[in-house]
């Protein structure tokens, strides 16, 4: 089958959506499926147009992305740049260049491969199995139609499949993936000898004149920052949720209303025995063959796995005994499903005849519908009538909070009374935090936040800065409660420390000298009597004690005759001397390994036919982007 490509390739597969598509993320699904709407137009791929929501999703997406790789070092600010927003449209360009090609291509999704990427989404699952009552909940909460989602994962597979037969076509060779080996794994025995700067220490004199010009050439390198403290308050949809109440009559009237879904839909679990009759497939001989397995069924009914494994043409479901799992109405096509839906448990079936073939059913389990008790899911009831409060409560408060602080800008107590929320009151804060200090700063981590703070309104006369959006639903206001001008450290108290460091770089200076000096004496073949430290064996993929640097000049060495010197500075300002001492490779070359090879080169192959497939699309098809609009502030 064509999928198997995907199937095999997978990896190669998710290399390629990760540069041309956006995260898929099922909690987010809405933004997955509503990607149509009026709008200005932001490219053009043909006839195709890009829209400004369509981009804004894209958008908001990458951030979400973003957000949860940096974590607490996330800032939105720094995404908003033109080259940002531009790479955000060129992949989706790319993604409707290859949605348009798959058409063209007639690049088509089967109902059954449908069902069962629909069916592995952990979110639309109970105990590890489907349930299409909880299918049917999720998204109801979303807003959307079963339809509208299934149309778009459909989308999202058949992208999948001319991906797939891209990937699939980048071959490695052995013998590329034995010599790369033979490299990689190519051993040298060496020794080496280190000259540090502390062995140079007591030959070096620091002149108190270069002390001194030192401290007036960088005099920023020993400025205090500017910094501030500040008191503020934050008002967030979470902090509303947390004091949001509901009757249990508002509860009542929910369930009441809302009853279709607190249904427990009936479920069946089903086998089946698949005999396919398509196009390539004589129907009357696929007809006859289906009704010996029958007759064998009907003889002996306990061998019905077994005769399941043997005869059906599901890979799906063969090896299993053909076993589907539990599913409800609507998941099979309509043959199938009336014809399980109608028997009693443990009945088999005549042949259902359906668009793939003939199928011999055998029900194996019932779950009868049920409609789930109020007690059961008042949780859940009380947690959306209150996420639905806190919502319009924020909606509300928000710009009464905006105003609020603008408006009595000399306290925040007036607004903290108000929203019964804390004034909270921050450390120290400079102007403009290294970045592994930013975690530090928790809610107050925002540009926007320390901007207003170091204004000079909010600096001079100590007002409350404006409300800023610090996250979803968060807003926060702060004012400076004491300020430090920034200022640089006295010569006096920094004379030692400047006075180490130049002995330090000179020492260090020194120490390479020497170095470099003794190989050069090592290589025209003049052996001294020095101190080689103890021998040992590094190779390129397993000498993790080594620096890189350290390996480059290692394996860079010409070892035609030995032994043979390298030498490399390491950091900290030493100069280290490496004697090779011997030369050796693996007599046989894991297979293992020349598999992994094999592997990661077939991907970079695949990758590079991949770009040169999407070079040569963007010169078929006529793109336009628009980049006065993209760059406009529309959004």
């Amino acid at each position: 089958m064509f999928f198997d490509a995907v199937r095999n390739n997978k990896r190669v597969v998710q290399v390629f959506l990760a540069l041309i598509t956006l995260p898929f993320a099922f909690w987010g699904v809405d933004s997955y499926v509503r990607n149509s709407g009026a709008g200005t137009d932001l490219a053009s791929v043909g006839d195709s147009k890009i829209t400004r929501p369509q981009f804004d999703q894209a958008w908001r997406v990458q951030q979400d992305r973003m957000r949860q790789v940096l974590g607490a070092n996330f800032r939105p600010e720094s995404m908003n740049t033109p080259e940002a927003k531009l790479a955000v449209l060129n992949s989706l360009v790319d993604q409707r260049l290859l949605l348009i090609e798959a058409a063209k291509d007639r690049l088509a999704v089967g109902d059954d491969l449908l069902r069962e990427v629909i069916g592995k989404i952990p979110a639309l699952q109970e105990n590890g199995q489907f349930s299409l009552a909880r299918y049917r909940a999720v998204l109801a909460a979303q807003g959307m139609s079963q339809s509208q989602f299934e149309a778009q994962v459909r989308q999202d597979l058949t992208l999948q499949q001319l991906v797939a037969a891209i990937g699939d076509t980048g071959i490695a060779s052995t013998t590329t993936a034995d010599a790369m080996l033979r490299i990689q794994s190519e051993e040298r025995q060496v020794a080496e000898l280190r000259f540090s700067p502390d062995q140079f220490l007591e030959r070096v004199q620091v002149d108190p004149a270069a002390v001194r010009k030192f401290y007036d050439d960088n005099a920023n390198r020993f400025e205090i920052a500017e910094q501030a403290k500040a008191e503020f308050v934050v008002l967030s949809l979470d902090g509303l949720l947390e004091k949001a109440k509901v009757s249990d009559a508002e509860v009542t009237g929910w369930y009441e209303s809302h009853k279709d879904r607190y249904q427990q839909p009936e479920e069946r679990r089903a086998s089946h025995i698949l005999i396919l009759a398509n196009a390539d497939v004589d129907r009357e001989k696929a007809r006859a063959k289906a009704e010996e397995v029958l007759k064998e069924i009907q003889k002996s009914p306990g061998r019905f796995a077994e005769l399941a494994k043997q005869h059906s043409q599901d890979p799906g479901s063969a090896e299993k005994g053909g076993d589907l799992g539990f599913f409800g109405r609507g998941m099979m096509v309509k043959a199938f499903e009336d014809t399980v839906f109608k028997a009693q448990e443990n009945e088999v079936s005549g042949l259902v005849q359906s668009e793939f073939g003939y199928h011999i059913i055998k029900v194996t389990g019932i779950k009868v519908g049920t409609q789930r008790a109020l007690v059961d899911v008042r949780p859940e009831i009380e947690a959306e009538l209150k996420r639905q409060a806190a919502s319009r409560q924020f909606a509300e408060a928000a710009e009464a909070f905006s105003n609020l602080v603008y408006e009595q800008p000399d306290s925040l107590q007036p607004a903290a009374d108000r929203f019964k929320v804390t004034i909270q009151q921050s450390g120290w804060l400079p102007r403009n935090p290294p970045v592994e200090a930013l975690p530090a700063l928790g809610q107050l981590n925002s540009p926007k936040v320390l901007a207003a703070l170091f204004s000079e309104d909010s600096l001079k006369n100590r007002r409350n800065t404006e409300a800023v959006e610090i996250a979803p639903n968060t807003l926060l206001a702060a004012r400076v409660i004491e300020h430090r001008p920034a200022t640089v450290r006295p010569f006096d108290t920094v004379k030692t420390e400047i006075e180490a460091s130049l002995k330090t770089q000179e020492a260090a200076a020194l120490a390479r000298k020497a170095g470099e000096a003794q190989l050069g004496q090592l290589q025209q073949g003049a052996e001294s009597k020095v101190a080689w430290g103890p021998a040992r064996e590094v190779s390129r993929i397993e000498s993790r004690q080594l620096p890189a640097v350290a390996l480059k000049a290692i394996f860079k060495a010409n070892v035609g005759k030995l032994p043979a010197y390298a030498g490399a500075e390491v950091g900290g300002g030493n100069y280290v001397l490496y004697k090779i001492m011997r030369v050796s490779h693996p007599e046989k070359v894991d297979d293992k390994r020349r598999a992994a090879l094999q592997r990661e080169q077939e991907t970079i192959l695949a990758q590079e036919d991949f770009a040169a497939y999407l070079a040569g699309l963007r010169l078929r098809y006529k793109i336009d982007i628009n980049k006065s609009a993209l760059e406009s502030k529309e959004r």
